[in-house]
């Protein structure tokens, strides 16, 4: 079941994430779906964290951006917008090099709130972190 509110631009997401935080940590466009979305990111020295790994919080980086980008992409952003209102991860597995990719599926997708599924896995898809984001979806 498709679950976006208009045929996703591809280029238009690609411009998005050259911006902003997800731009400085190398966020990507990858893959759309009828009810996912997937971005990527190399892991380069700047996302590890003082032990050489992956930095919990660059994952969580990951996951909002992902699963942000896929709220957006279910409303009418003329009538409406969404902000993050709660995030959560289990990291799994420690990454240290190569690159983690984000897939978001949702779980919930009402009025008010949208809430988010993040699956981040590395090159091999072994599971790096699981994230749940909750998403307000506003007036405008």
């Amino acid at each position: 079941m498709q679950i976006w509110h208009q045929a996703p631009d591809r280029d238009a997401i690609r411009e998005e994430l050259a911006t902003g935080a997800a731009g400085h940590m190398g966020i990507e466009f990858c893959d759309i779906g009828d009810d996912y979305l997937l971005l990527g990111m190399q892991v380069r020295e700047t996302a590890l964290q003082p032990y050489g790994i992956l930095h919990g919080g660059v994952s969580c980086l990951l996951a909002e951006t992902v699963g942000s980008h896929a709220s957006g992409l279910c409303l009418d952003l003329e009538k409406h917008y969404c902000v993050g209102l709660e995030i959560n991860a289990n990291h799994i597995r420690a990454v240290s090099s190569g690159w983690v990719y984000g897939k978001a599926r949702p779980l919930h997708l009402g009025r008010s709130t949208h809430v988010w599924d993040i699956r981040i896995s590395d090159e091999q898809d072994r599971t790096v972190c699981v994230s749940r984001l909750t998403m307000l979806i506003k007036s405008r």
